[in-house]
């Protein structure tokens, strides 16, 4: 019988249970490794492996190379003294990214782990789920035993060569591995590129590094100009009114929910009403707001996509603050992303208006509440402005707090933010409840403009991105663009001109609707607005300007002088 021995408390226990592990660094590693090889890549797993019959032999091969990735991950960062709490931080984060990567078919790339880190304290306590707490409670179980392991301690030329062999092993095994199953593993990376985004911790390791590269922390550049020679040229009738053109950027709403565009349920029952200009094959820039927000307002867009250069440069609303039009940014989300850096912003985020906020988020109507005290912040020269109005929309996954009661108008909805408790019927139906309470909001914009006489107004509003909603097993979105499903691509878009604008810009309407028939996208948004406001400057490109071809011959000459 093993004798036991007094703990400081009185308790006896067992020496085998007071006695700690020792363990070289190495050792730790290699043990964490194996660790999430085996526990926290269900998705991998279940993406790569189908037929584990068959596949034995690649699994094999593939296992050996998800140990030595993160081998090597790990043994270039975490030594002897580092070592615990950095693995504590690193498991926990594993435990939680494989859950919602299971949850909601999530992949981590450098743009996932960007609007992660962008995301504000509301969104992210939605997420904050009872279902994440047996995760993080499995999670702890391995901290608990990392934190119970001695650390040998060696001399410090000893450790470099442990340490280089562990490194040269992890190296030597992959290339083992690799040329073992070369014409399965092969394959297998041609078909699916996107399993890079689910070796986890491996996939939001890197993806992180990439991002603190390409932005790291500290004072952060100004935004670099463009568009510095842009000016209005004079191309409407005399004593034409000055002009507020309304851009309305949605929140995850998907053209295939958008009654406009065919849907079976008419979620936008008000704006067919208002007689607006439908957009019904919209592609958007990214997949995430993160992404689609600085893209959709340069001029590099999709159709030139550079996301570093995009970043570090001014957006469209510079442009047009360059020519001398009034702009500002309303926002009910996590701001603007950069795009109005420097102009006028007003958040209604932490409005306390009773009936458009329910204490915790306010619905979108807020953003048409004082309208006029938002446009006094506008600095302009002309009197043309430029009122963005950034909605919460259906950002997920609490789609049934993006309407009031009064809008659920398709029942029964999911009522929490954890998407598997609720069947697919119930989370569409909040998601369709969402997006028409959208259209209400669209539609009382557009009354609100044609009811004015002391400008003329038009509106545009576009999706930043779309959804998924279960399809493929996906939820939310966020899928690299390259493989992302076109529920997350396609996106609503529509456009609305009052009478007076759209004769004195000389539009030919219904030229502009046969128009919106063809293929548009973000990229449109940037040279279309320009063209919209007369807007002269280098960065303007007409071949993308969705207006140019349906205006008369007057304004179509100024345009292409320009």
């Amino acid at each position: 019988m093993p004798r036991k021995q007094p703990t400081e408390s009185g308790i006896h226990l067992p020496a085998w249970i007071q006695r700690r592990p020792q363990l070289t660094s190495e050792a730790l590693v290699l043990l964490v490794s194996l660790y999430f090889a085996i526990f926290s890549n269900a998705r991998f797993w279940g993406a790569a492996i189908v037929d584990p019959g068959r596949q034995w032999p690649m699994a094999i091969a593939l296992f050996v190379l998800l140990v030595a990735l993160h081998v090597l991950l790990l043994g270039l960062i975490v030594n002897r003294w580092t070592a615990k709490p950095l693995l504590s931080v690193i498991i926990m984060v594993t435990a939680a990214a494989s859950h919602f990567m299971v949850s909601f078919g999530l992949y981590l790339d450098a743009d996932m782990i960007r609007n992660v880190l962008a995301t504000d304290r509301r969104e992210s306590s939605e997420l904050l789920t009872w279902a994440l707490l047996m995760p993080l409670l499995l999670g702890a179980v391995p901290v608990v035993l990392l934190w119970r392991v001695e650390l040998i301690r060696r001399p410090m030329k000893k450790a470099l060569g442990a340490r280089a062999l562990l490194l040269g092993s992890a190296i030597a095994a992959s290339a083992i591995a690799a040329m073992a199953g070369y014409q399965p593993l092969a394959a297998l990376m041609r078909n699916q590129h996107d399993l890079r985004y689910l070796a986890t911790p491996g996939n939001w390791m890197i993806s992180l590094g990439n991002v603190a590269f390409a932005s790291p922390p500290g004072t952060k550049k100004p935004k670099l100009p463009i568009g510095t020679d842009a000016v209005q040229i004079a191309s409407r009738p005399a004593g034409a009114r000055p002009r507020l053109l309304v851009i309305v950027v949605g929140e995850t709403a998907r053209a295939q929910n958008w009654g406009l565009d065919g849907y079976a349920r008419d979620t936008t029952p008000e704006l067919r009403q208002a007689g607006v200009i439908n957009f019904t094959d919209t592609s958007s820039c990214g997949t995430a707001t993160e992404v689609s927000l600085p893209c959709m307002f340069s001029p590099w867009g999709r159709h030139d996509y550079d996301e570093k250069k995009i970043r570090a440069h001014q957006s469209l609303l510079h442009v047009l603050d360059h020519a001398g039009v009034g702009v500002v940014w309303r926002d009910n989300q996590a701001g603007c992303k950069g795009v109005c850096e420097g102009l006028p912003l007003q958040s209604v985020t932490d409005s306390k208006d009773p009936e458009l906020c329910n204490g915790e988020r306010c619905w979108d109507g807020i953003l048409l509440k004082d309208l006029d005290g938002a446009l006094a912040m506008a600095k302009t020269k002309g009197g043309d402005k430029v009122l963005i109005l950034h909605m919460l929309g259906n950002h997920g996954p609490s789609y049934f707090d993006r309407y009031p009661p009064q809008f659920a108008r398709f029942t029964p909805a999911c009522q929490v933010p954890d998407l598997g408790s609720c069947s697919r019927e119930e989370i569409v139906n909040a998601y369709d409840n969402a997006l028409s309470y959208t259209d209400h909001v669209l539609a009382s914009a557009i009354g609100k403009l044609a009811a004015r006489t002391d400008v003329d107004t038009a509106l545009m509003y576009m999706s930043d991105h779309g959804e998924s909603l279960g399809e493929k097993g996906l939820y939310l979105h966020g899928v690299p663009y390259a493989i992302a499903p076109r529920e997350q691509t396609h996106v609503p878009m529509i456009m609305w001109f009052g009478d007076r604008f759209a004769r004195d810009e000389g539009l030919d309407l219904q030229c502009l609707r046969q128009r919106a028939t063809q293929p548009s996208s973000h990229d449109n948004l940037f040279p279309s607005v320009l063209g919209l406001l007369d807007v002269k400057t280098s960065v303007y490109d007409t071949s993308r300007d969705l207006f140019a071809p349906c205006r008369t011959a007057e304004v179509a000459a100024a345009a292409v002088a320009r």
